[in-house]
């Protein structure tokens, strides 16, 4: 695995996820109250074996490089690392990234490790569990320029996604970028778990790096699944490797909010608890999570949690959270604070007294004061003022924001 280099693109504005894309990047976003969605793909790595890693950022990277810095600290000898790229000027380039492809190219000069022979290219904002040495031996097997990695979805999903058409050998022959219309990949079916499904791209690629190189010096194209992939099949050998396991795409406020709440089930889709595959963050070394009290269902707390009196269903409470006697918190994400409160400040750090909170997502260091609601009373599908934002029915309350008692959101 030592000629194997990862890099994991941090994306753009990530405007769909906004405000809680305000102030950080899209894989800093905090995920199952105390992890970032970038520990994903470096714990994949990680576990995988994978330890020379690369993120790319340009957005908003201070947090992202802050936690990054913080958590994953190497063995002087192991000669693994975890380094972030940000988007610079040079004098061959002076703008920003304009896509994945771009935000490679631009990158090129710092691959240039003669030990390196493998470039595996991933996302900073999806929710798997994925063994890569599977994928970087089927690579290997099939004697692959491009391999890319696919999950078999439903027929209704194809069309947010790119679709992969495939021989008996799996070698790609047809990819549709996002098809508007089901003749668009007719034929494109295959069996899966006894159902006909599609195949879709997950954003995760293998380049052998002489290829990649290649591809992205002869052309100026931005975007690796929209262009510079479906130009080169013709002319490269290209190959799917069929992931069957979970995978999400956290594009929007929806899916981050339907995937965190999968977290408070029995058996969520991801298995947190696995010492075979621990998935990483920055250690705090917090206190246990005092609970006095308190009523307390199909939820999960964080460490350094502190809730008196309170109740709280199916809900994601973050590090640090503090909730006061009689509130009631259900089907939402409290994505705690970065600091205890010592100040006098009013309202304090975290949820007042007799406040009650529904499917929202209420964002760090937020102070709220007593008895304020926040349960969308005028049932918005869309909108935004100075306490929130609501998107598809959720409320989300921004970071640091302030919300005087009494208030009805």
């Amino acid at each position: 695995m030592k000629n194997v280099l990862s890099v994991i693109l941090g994306g753009g504005r990530g405007t769909r996820l906004y405000p809680l894309t305000k102030y950080r990047a899209k894989p800093a976003v905090p995920l199952a109250g105390k992890y970032r969605l970038i520990d994903i793909p470096i714990s994949n790595c990680l576990n995988s074996g994978l330890q020379k890693i690369f993120v790319l950022t340009q957005f908003n990277s201070v947090s992202l490089n802050r936690h990054i810095f913080r958590a994953y600290k190497f063995d002087t000898f192991s000669q693994g690392y975890v380094e972030i790229l940000a988007a610079e000027q040079s004098m061959e380039h002076g703008d920003w990234f304009q896509g994945s492809a771009d935000a490679v190219r631009k990158c090129l000069r710092h691959f240039s490790d003669p030990r390196i022979e493998y470039i595996l290219i991933l996302s900073g904002d999806q929710l798997y569990k994925m063994n890569f040495i599977s994928m970087l031996n089927f690579h290997f097997e099939k004697r692959s320029d491009i391999t890319i990695a696919c999950n078999p979805v439903e027929p209704e999903e194809t069309r947010d996604l790119g679709i992969m058409g495939i021989d008996k050998t799996r070698r790609i022959r047809r990819f549709i970028e996002k098809p508007g219309h089901k003749k668009e990949i007719a034929g494109m079916e295959i069996e899966s778990e006894g159902r006909k499904k599609y195949l879709a791209s997950m954003g995760i690629y293998i380049f052998k790096k002489e290829v990649l190189t290649e591809l992205l010096t002869s052309s100026n194209k931005a975007d690796f699944g929209k262009e510079v992939i479906p130009d080169a099949l013709a002319q490269r050998r290209a190959f799917a490797y069929v992931h069957t396991g979970y995978w999400k795409d956290i594009g929007s406020i929806t899916s981050f909010y339907e995937e965190n709440m999968a977290f408070t089930r029995a058996r969520p889709p991801i298995d947190l608890f696995d010492e075979k595959w621990p998935f990483f963050t920055r250690p705090r070394y917090l206190p246990l999570s005092k609970i006095s009290d308190a009523v307390i269902k199909d939820s999960d707390i964080a460490e350094g949690t502190v809730i008196a009196s309170a109740e709280v269903r199916r809900s994601i409470i973050g590090l640090r959270s503090r909730i006061g006697g009689g509130s009631r918190i259900e089907d939402s994400i409290i994505m705690g604070n970065d600091y205890y409160d010592n100040s006098r400040q009013a309202p304090t750090l975290g949820i007042g007294k007799n406040c009650h909170i529904r499917k929202a997502i209420i964002d760090k260091n937020v102070r709220m004061g007593d008895n304020v609601r926040i349960i969308n009373r005028d049932r918005l599908v869309d909108f935004e003022n100075e306490f929130c934002v609501i998107r598809n029915g959720i409320v989300i309350i921004p970071k640091a924001a302030v919300i005087p008692s009494g208030t009805v959101i």
